[in-house]
């Protein structure tokens, strides 16, 4: 097992960054030549201005009529997106990993509010599931895959859970925590997750249409 944490934790982690970065950079380039061969007049009116204002309007909770209209969803939706990303950048053991491999360093969160943060992405993926399965809109759009993919979110905080609470074998556990983050990593450029990267973009362009063209919010 110790060989087998060596190989995940070393060669397969850099493979899996590799995909992600690489991945995404060619999703933002097909993204931008599909936008420009269908309206080649995007250029004139995208607005920073607008394009800014309409990501910043989104990104405050109950400011967009559908935060508005979906409570529970939008309380859900912005703590699992702060826990997603602060817990795993914040970790101590996450910090000492990129230390030691790229030497960088910054603040770190005590352990016991990572914890808490991991279980607060978890409780979110099953009510992500929960919504998927009882409300009839997203569940006539939701396939098996839609479901694989909220658990692989999940998985990798599941077992960082499991690991840190030493809950069955701590290097099992830490091995599959880990093996679980990069699968996750190469599949945010193949998926929906990859919304991530994309989902300013397309606020921004939303933003630069209503507000360069129509003359409105679109929030």
């Amino acid at each position: 097992m110790h060989a087998v944490y060596i190989f995940v934790s070393g060669p397969l982690a850099w493979a899996a960054f590799i995909v992600f970065f690489g991945g995404l950079l060619g999703r933002l380039g097909w993204m931008i030549w599909l936008a420009k061969t269908k309206d080649p007049v995007i250029g004139g009116y995208l607005s920073f201005k607008f394009g800014m204002r309409s990501i910043l309007a989104w990104s405050v909770p109950f400011l967009a009529r559908s935060w508005q209209k979906n409570p529970a969803m939008t309380v859900a939706t912005f703590a699992f997106h702060i826990c997603l990303f602060v817990a795993p950048l914040f970790l101590l053991g996450h910090l000492v990993m990129f230390d030691g491999t790229l030497s960088l360093a910054w603040p770190t969160l005590p352990d016991s509010a990572a914890d808490i943060m991991a279980m607060i992405v978890v409780a979110c993926c099953v009510f992500f599931i929960a919504r998927r399965l009882t409300t009839p809109e997203a569940r006539f759009v939701s396939r098996l895959r839609e479901y694989l993919l909220i658990f692989a979110v999940s998985l990798p905080f599941i077992t960082g859970i499991l690991a840190f609470h030493q809950i069955f074998d701590p290097l099992l556990m830490l091995t599959l925590h880990i093996a679980s983050a990069e699968l996750l990593l190469v599949l945010v450029p193949f998926s929906w997750l990859s919304h991530m990267l994309l989902g300013p973009m397309i606020r921004a362009y939303a933003g630069s249409e209503f507000g360069s063209v129509r003359h409105t919010k679109d929030w």
